[in-house]
């Protein structure tokens, strides 16, 4: 989780003012927690509680009301009744990565994913976004190598992961679709060799920064075995009390799944 976190926070100073460069500060005074790191909270607190999903989106959205939610969602934040939108967009990957470490086998993940997903972003797209990027944190957390998992996403999602994060960055821009922007995310993973450098890579397409960074994070937390200290250190001094109390129950949940 730390790993989603981390890179929504350092991602979110660069979402308005792209960035295509891997050398800057991790950390700015302005740096902030956003919608990422509240929804992906909310997975995992739905995780070890009662199961559902769209309840808990909309308590801890409520909650956190102004921390930077897509149009449609917040729509369906405010309805008394609220109902899936057909939403293709990459909230339903970036909110994504703790169902990569709860689960035992790739079929939970990619049901459970199915379903965090499905509360909001019904699209197939929106689906698959989040399949994709639970899957390889899945993967990633089981001791797959980079070249597997690339592999394994792309026969079950369909994704061109086979270019390069150079080629990726040539003509590319802020894309809030699934289908435009995880594909990518993951690509700076692959092409990392560490887990600050996944997210130097996400952030240096100049694309939807902290969300991007937040997908390519997850998966490199549970591929690097773990954020390293200065960041994760750096993380919990910037969020909430209730929301590190999360993290940390989590954490203490899964532990023989955690890096």
């Amino acid at each position: 989780m730390l790993g989603a976190i981390a890179g929504d926070i350092i991602g979110s100073v660069h979402e308005l003012n792209p960035c295509r460069v891997t050398d800057y500060p991790l950390f700015r005074s302005d740096s902030y927690f956003s919608d990422d790191t509240v929804l992906t909270v909310a997975t995992a607190f739905a995780l070890m509680t009662d199961g559902d999903y769209g309840s808990n989106y909309k308590i801890f959205g409520r909650l956190y009301p102004h921390a930077g939610y897509g149009e449609g969602f917040r729509a369906w934040l405010a309805a008394d009744d609220p109902r899936p939108y057909g939403s293709w967009g990459n909230g339903s990957a970036m909110r994504v990565s703790p169902i990569g470490f709860a689960f035992d086998s790739e079929q939970e993940v990619l049901s459970e994913a199915e379903r965090s997903a499905a509360v909001t972003h019904d699209h197939p797209e929106g689906i698959k976004g989040a399949q994709a990027t639970a899957l390889a944190v899945f993967l990633a957390r089981g001791g797959a190598t980079q070249m597997e998992i690339r592999a394994a996403v792309t026969e079950r999602c369909g994704y061109d992961l086979d270019r390069s994060l150079a080629e990726v960055r040539l003509g590319y821009s802020y894309e809030i679709s699934c289908q435009k922007s995880v594909p990518e995310a993951l690509i700076a993973f692959l092409e990392a060799d560490d887990y600050e450098g996944a997210v130097r890579n996400a952030i240096s397409l100049g694309g939807d920064a902290d969300t991007q960074a937040c997908i390519a994070g997850g998966v490199a937390e549970a591929f690097f075995k773990g954020v390293p200290e200065p960041i994760a250190d750096e993380v919990r001094s910037r969020l909430p009390l209730d929301l590190v109390q999360v993290v940390d129950d989590f954490y203490d949940r899964y532990p023989e799944r955690q890096p």
